[in-house]
């Protein structure tokens, strides 16, 4: 396990060198706020976007998440936790005003990075709205 990476993974830098390219400035391992030892993969602090790439073994999923047989009952475990932890992640940055994109390793940069593009666009126009108004 030790050879996992856990960040800037080949998906993550693909998806960061394209929303570069399109212009957009963010922030890496972002520390989730008011929750220790937990990061956001790309992050638009202002804007309130939070970008997660999750591994399909490590994060369960529904597509491409496979079942060790070796230590089946310790693996479950650790599998759900790490389930459980993406929610309780996602759920404390929507109640703190964030939106929360979350994308599976297996989905394509160039979808990941349009979607993330048109959402961080939309927030920011939505925060220029509100504050002249």
């Amino acid at each position: 396990m030790s050879k996992q990476l856990s960040k800037d993974t080949a998906v993550e830098l693909a998806v960061r060198r394209l929303l570069h390219a399109a212009g957009l400035r963010y922030r890496v391992e972002y520390p989730v706020p008011g929750m220790p030892r937990r990061r956001i993969d790309v992050a638009f602090p202002r804007a309130k976007v939070a970008v997660l790439i999750d591994g399909c073994f490590w994060h369960g999923c529904p597509q491409h998440a496979t079942q060790p047989k070796a230590n089946a009952d310790w693996w479950r475990t650790k599998l759900d936790r790490n389930m459980a932890r993406d929610r309780e992640t996602t759920e404390h940055l929507l109640a703190a005003g964030w939106t929360v994109l979350r994308f599976w390793e297996h989905e394509a940069p160039e979808d990941v990075a349009a979607r993330v593009r048109a959402t961080v666009e939309r927030r920011r126009a939505e925060g220029t709205r509100g504050r002249s108004e």
